[in-house]
């Protein structure tokens, strides 16, 4: 009895391991089958939280897009090519070259042209001083002035301004008749031969035109045909070679004339464009040099028989009368056919340009306004007005 109550007990307890055995795996099944269903999370990835409202509401609507900035009123900068930035290189040089002439020109009409003067005959007279005084020439001043008067009579002009600017378009018509630029032959070379009196710049203009020729692509030949005055040849050669131009010399006192032919001879053989001839600088006073200018003339012709092409006289701004009449005397010798007015920076009187125009009936064709090869304008009559009134 006792061994049957022992043996229900073992099976009665067994049964009931077994039981409890099942209720466990059944336990640790249940969650392993909803977590197969989610996305594994690494082991140290930090926990998720949870939702928030906002999360869970709609999604906002896009913001609106900013409005685009407006175009800058702000112009561009205009870019400057390299032929505008010469020409306003030259305009703003031209103009520090004529400085004295413009103070001048505003000092003498300080009292002439004011708010409320009459244009009587006083007005007229002290007009026609100052203009004069200016070195514009008596004859040229005189026939500007007659006109204003009538003009003024017919009320064709009415103001101080209108007598201003009628002045000056008749300061412009007269420079620009007979023409003021360079004239080139039809056939190379152009040759241009260079007279001027001792001192007058004669050397130093001669290379500043021949730089200024090198510049625009021309080649230039030197004839070195100052062979009177000591150390002439050995300038003009050093000239050369610090603006890129070829020379052609002799010893100091060879034949003026010898060394021009050469010259005539190279420029051919080499193509030249240009050949200038300097000239001994001279008095007009002295009358076998002038007569020796005007056998240099005679060589060209017979090597080139239109030319020379241009003859020009080298006359120093601040001479004032003085280098009209060096202009008559050697208009007498050679067919001078234009001038180069150097030292236009060193004089008040400005107005030598016009009194050149007037009396001698050639036109300014080359300003120099400095020492270095670079200063050297070629005349524009319009310019240098608005210059002189500025």
């Amino acid at each position: 009895m006792t061994i049957a109550v022992g043996l229900f007990a073992l099976l009665t307890a067994a049964i009931g391991l077994i039981l409890l055995r099942t209720a466990r795996q059944a336990r640790v099944s249940k969650p392993t089958q909803k977590s197969s269903a989610k996305r594994t999370v690494p082991h140290d990835a930090p926990p998720t939280a949870a939702p928030t409202r906002e999360e869970t509401a709609a999604p906002a609507p896009p913001a609106p897009a900013e409005p685009a900035a407006p175009p800058s009123s702000k112009p561009k900068e205009k870019r400057v090519t390299p032929a505008e930035a010469i020409a306003r290189e030259r305009e703003e040089r031209l103009l520090k070259g004529l400085e004295k002439t413009r103070v001048g020109l505003a000092a003498r009409f300080k009292g002439l042209f004011k708010i409320g003067r009459p244009v009587d005959e006083a007005f007229l007279d002290e007009l026609e001083e100052q203009m004069i005084g200016s070195d514009m020439g008596v004859e040229g001043v005189m026939k500007i002035v007659e006109d204003v008067r009538e003009m003024y009579k017919s009320k064709q002009i009415e103001s101080q301004e209108g007598i201003r600017d009628y002045i000056k378009d008749e300061m412009v018509k007269t420079m620009s008749e007979g023409g003021i630029g360079l004239t080139f032959a039809p056939t190379t070379p152009t040759v241009i031969l260079v007279a001027g009196v001792n001192g007058s710049g004669k050397t130093t203009s001669i290379a500043k035109l021949a730089n200024l020729l090198v510049q625009e692509g021309k080649k230039v030949i030197l004839a070195a045909s100052d062979t009177f005055r000591a150390a002439a040849v050995e300038q003009l050669d050093i000239w050369s070679q610090r603006i890129g131009a070829d020379i052609v010399k002799h010893q100091t006192g060879a034949d003026p004339g010898a060394v021009t032919f050469d010259a005539l001879d190279a420029a051919i053989a080499r193509g030249a464009d240009v050949l200038i001839v300097d000239t001994a600088g001279r008095l007009h006073t002295q009358q076998n040099l002038m007569k020796e200018l005007g056998k240099i003339e005679r060589v060209i012709k017979k090597k080139v028989p239109d030319g020379p092409h241009e003859v020009l006289l080298i006359l120093d701004a601040t001479t004032g009368q003085n280098a009209i009449s060096q202009g008559k005397l050697f208009a007498e010798v050679i067919g001078v056919t234009g001038i180069f007015l150097t030292k236009l920076d060193g004089t008040a009187k400005g107005g030598i340009v016009v009194g050149l125009k007037n009396q001698l009936d050639l036109p300014v064709k080359f300003v120099g306004l400095g020492e270095s090869p670079d200063d050297i304008e070629p005349f524009s009559p319009r310019k240098f007005v608005d210059a002189m009134f500025e």
